[in-house]
């Protein structure tokens, strides 16, 4: 990589690192958290941040991912109505504040929290808070209570260091935003995460080959596997959109308007991926 690219990229770094520490410092009133029920043992609590899966069992609670640090306490009123027991794991499926922020307040309450390297090495560039203990390349699975959870990281997607959270008992599949379900949440390509539009589909081609019918994203309704391969063919015409516009010297202007036309991208998307992906397609 040149020089010039290292400073740019080490810029972006800071630049999210200083936009949380800002969050930090202008905590605002959370919306209130909404409960769902997907199967007898697992729910998912959505709004404000990145959706939140929870596995119940006898010996406690695996929590995948844990919103912003201002919805911890919301998190814990939502979990004693639905269990007694303690939060023995948190699985992180990538860095972003929305869905670690809450990490700090959970690690006083002796909660081993994973994330893949990747995420962690993002959090440290970031001088992000709540650093998890245990980290892993490409697989890992927690027993808790004779039940059992498996975590992969299968490449690079909406950062370098996306993870997907499988309960194979229940065949549900938890994305992170490796997979976000809806208009209002169009896909991110965090490209100062490490994030890559072109080999997102290919990550996507090998979650798919994991065996589960219920998916819940990162953001948006929870759907099914039938979601996912739409969502896969969303990001296969945005790849070949950006390329063609790119082979035919479109501008940067055009492109960001066919973004925001065909794709819903908001101005978050345009502000973390647009040069990327425009360099990425070429």
């Amino acid at each position: 990589m040149r020089k010039s690219s290292v400073i740019r990229l080490a810029a972006a770094v800071l630049l999210i690192g200083g936009a949380w520490i800002a969050y930090t410092q202008q905590q605002q009133a959370p919306p209130q958290l909404k409960l769902n029920q997907i199967k007898s043992d697992l729910y998912e609590i959505e709004n404000d941040g990145g959706n939140v899966s929870v596995y119940l069992t006898d010996a406690g609670v695996i929590l995948v991912d844990d919103k912003f640090d201002r919805d911890h306490d919301q998190i814990m009123t939502q979990l004693k109505s639905i269990t007694d027991k303690p939060i023995k794991y948190i699985i992180s499926t990538h860095h972003h504040g929305d869905h670690t922020g809450g990490n700090d307040k959970m690690l006083p309450m002796g909660v081993q929290i994973m994330a893949t390297e990747q995420a962690r090495e993002n959090m440290v560039d970031g001088k992000m808070p709540g650093l998890p203990q245990v980290t892993f390349q490409s697989r890992a699975r927690v027993y808790l209570g004779g039940k059992n959870v498996e975590t992969y990281h299968f490449g690079r997607a909406h950062t370098n260091g996306d993870a997907v959270v499988y309960f194979p008992a229940l065949r549900v599949l938890a994305t992170g935003d490796m997979f976000t379900q809806g208009n209002d949440f169009p896909p991110l390509i965090d490209y100062s995460g490490g994030g890559s539009g072109k080999e997102w589909v290919k990550t996507i081609d090998e979650v798919l080959k994991l065996d589960f019918d219920v998916v819940i994203p990162g953001h948006g309704a929870v759907g099914t596997k039938k979601d996912l391969v739409a969502f896969r063919e969303t990001m296969v015409n945005l790849r070949n959109r950006v390329h063609q516009m790119d082979v035919e010297k479109k501008s940067r202007d055009e492109i960001s308007k066919m973004l925001q036309t065909d794709f819903h991208w908001a101005q978050l998307q345009l502000a973390r991926g647009l040069d990327g992906v425009i360099g990425e397609m070429q």
